[in-house]
């Protein structure tokens, strides 16, 4: 059986309980670093757990809206958009450099994630916002977006990234949480879809049809409620696949 070894992504500093229990059980972190959730406190702490666990240290700048999440779509004037991406990378990068810290990769959350699938314009501006990172940081950003398409020209180093615990539409963008069966809670259910992915390189979307689908980091939410229940059954069961975390 050919070993497979895979980054295991979570988003980390939004405040949900016990989030320290998910750092054995991955890769890589994405920082909520103010936007949507996070202040120094948050951060300070995650920078740490990320340092003890030798997981590789990412921001995970959002639309500057904490009353939703960063789950709403905004409109806001470019000036404005670049300076919240800024502020909150150099909010994160200012904790990283006190702790003696790199931030490893860039990661969109929420709204502006799925925005920046679809939206050239503001895939562009996002990347002007996060410029100053271009030669030491990763984005990780979905396959096929306009986002990858944009950061591809512009020759930023991209990782495609996949979800193990949502479902995807037929179009290959994930099922909005308004609709029943969009997180998928089931560790077997998220199992089967990581396989599928990691071996096949396709997915089976929320109506049965199978698309293709790139990836080499694969995110598990940390606010799924089953997030340590799905990561420690995939800990016991990737590697009978020969499926394994990267060091």
């Amino acid at each position: 059986m050919e070993k497979i070894s895979i980054d295991i992504n979570c988003d980390i500093g939004e405040g949900t309980p016990d989030e320290a229990l998910l750092f054995p059980f991955i890769s890589s972190c994405n920082i909520a670093c103010g936007g949507h959730a996070g202040d120094d406190a948050s951060m300070t702490e995650a920078v740490r757990l990320a340092k003890k666990h030798r997981l590789k240290i990412g921001a995970h700048p959002s639309y500057p809206d904490r009353d939703n999440f960063g789950r709403l779509h905004m409109v806001m004037p470019a000036g404005a958009f670049k300076a919240a991406i800024r502020e909150q990378l150099a909010a994160l990068d200012r904790i990283l450099l006190q702790e003696k810290a790199l931030m490893h990769h860039i990661k969109p959350h929420g709204a502006l994630y799925n925005d920046l699938v679809a939206d050239p314009a503001l895939a562009a501006l996002f990347l002007e916002g996060i410029s100053a990172y271009k030669n030491q940081c990763r984005i990780y950003i979905p396959w096929g977006s306009a986002i990858a398409a944009e950061a591809q020209i512009q020759g930023y180093n991209t990782v495609y990234e996949a979800f193990g615990d949502r479902r995807y539409t037929a179009e290959g963008r994930l099922v909005s949480r308004k609709l029943l069966g969009a997180v998928i809670e089931d560790p077997n259910a998220v199992l089967e879809q990581l396989l599928m992915m990691i071996r096949e390189q396709r997915v089976k979307t929320l109506n049965g049809t199978v698309i293709p689908i790139e990836a080499h980091t694969f995110c598990i939410h940390g606010d799924t409620p089953a997030a340590f229940q799905i990561l420690t059954y995939l800990a016991g069961e990737l590697p009978k696949h020969g499926i394994y975390l990267k060091e």
